[in-house]
């Protein structure tokens, strides 16, 4: 299982938001790239990325600093979401050495959108799905859908995409554990991996995805317990490792 370190960008900021509300963030570091190297020096396999303001934008807005992370490490997959809308944002991130590409929003407004560029970029396409009580939210979590998300991963499922990143906005940012039971429902219910996401605190929640790492689980996405030092990132990922 990859424990895959996060770095949400705003301003140029490495921040961590509470439930996606962006008056409610805290800054990290002014120096993103050095937050990334520090990850990589402890293990770190892969890298999320996530443009804050081009989530809200609609469009990249930290775009610079993405290409900067992926040039000073060619060698560590990076996973970037936020604000990617159209194909010429998805190709420039490609470009620039990204492996993979977040698709969020769009993903639940304009389902096609996924179909298409599952085909036009085979292999770099995961879906960010958002939930609460099992039904995805759209806009920054600012708004709940009526769609059911397992429902909508069979469809991207179906679409060839990657695989799904599942975060639980109850818990994203708030230090309350990771979704265990939610998160397995969904890794049962389609093929692709599934990548946790939201909640992750401790140790202990390593080990609880740990044991059911085989049914699907292939990472698990973790912010600000490695920022606030909850989570010891090497030994996490150490122990992460053996799942």
């Amino acid at each position: 299982m990859l424990l895959i370190p996060a770095i949400d960008l705003k301003e140029g900021k490495c921040v961590r938001l509470r439930q996606g509300r962006m008056e409610d963030d805290t800054v990290f570091s002014d120096d993103p790239v050095a937050v990334a190297g520090k990850w990589v020096e402890a293990g770190a396999k892969r890298i999320h990325l996530v443009d804050l303001d081009g989530a809200f934008a609609g469009k990249p807005k930290n775009a610079e600093i993405i290409q900067n992370i992926a040039k000073a490490f060619p060698d560590v997959p990076i996973q970037v979401g936020g604000g990617i809308r159209d194909e010429d944002t998805i190709q420039g991130y490609l470009e620039a050495g990204v492996q993979f590409v977040i698709i969020g929003t769009k993903a639940v407004s304009e389902p096609h959108f996924v179909s298409d560029v599952a085909v036009e970029f085979p292999g770099h396409i995961i879906v960010g799905l958002d939930a609460k009580d099992g039904k995805v939210a759209i806009d920054g979590w600012s708004k709940l859908s009526r769609h059911d998300v397992i429902d909508m991963a069979q469809k991207f499922e179906a679409d060839g995409v990657e695989a799904i990143i599942y975060t639980d906005i109850s818990r994203d940012g708030m230090m309350a554990g990771v979704n265990v039971e939610a998160t397995v429902k969904l890794a049962r219910a389609i093929h692709i991996p599934v990548i946790a996401s939201g909640g992750i605190t401790n140790i202990e929640d390593i080990k609880a995805l740990g044991k059911v790492a085989d049914e699907g689980i292939m990472g698990a996405i973790t912010g600000r317990a490695i920022y606030e030092g909850t989570l010891d990132f090497a030994e996490a990922e150490k122990l992460a490792k053996t799942f």
